[in-house]
């Protein structure tokens, strides 16, 4: 997997700490990739995000940057959102609308309460945290 980032304080510390966990069970990060929240071009980032063809992307991001970036992935790069998950930070309604009509469908990620959430169409749906059954 590719991870990514925004350079903010919390998303460099939440990809530290998510990176150090998947490596001790064994997983493989084969990069990660950070950005700021404003740039002249996202190619450089998104060629960087894409370049080891990953099975998977995980993100933490701040959203304005995060849907720069994705514009850029979707157009130039082999990404696709439903092999992506994402921190909390990116679960927000106005997301789907930032970066375009079913531009981000199938991206998902991990709530804060400990729920999950995924982009469909122009919307966010996010499910409560499982109960022990």
């Amino acid at each position: 997997m590719t991870v990514g980032h925004s350079r903010d304080a919390a998303a460099t510390a939440s990809v530290a700490a998510f990176t150090a966990l998947w490596e001790a069970r064994g997983g493989v990060v084969l990069a990660v990739v950070d950005w700021p929240e404003t740039a002249a071009s996202w190619l450089r980032a998104a060629d960087r995000m894409t370049a080891e063809t990953p099975d998977a992307w995980v993100v933490a991001a701040a959203m304005t940057g995060f849907v720069q970036l994705a514009r850029r992935m979707l157009v130039s790069t082999a990404w696709e959102p439903a092999r992506t998950y994402a921190f909390g930070s990116l679960c927000d309604s106005r997301l789907p609308a930032l970066a375009g009509p079913g531009a981000l469908d199938g991206l998902r990620g991990a709530g804060v309460d400990g729920g999950t959430w995924e982009v469909r169409g122009r919307g966010v749906t996010t499910f409560p945290p499982r109960t022990g059954e």
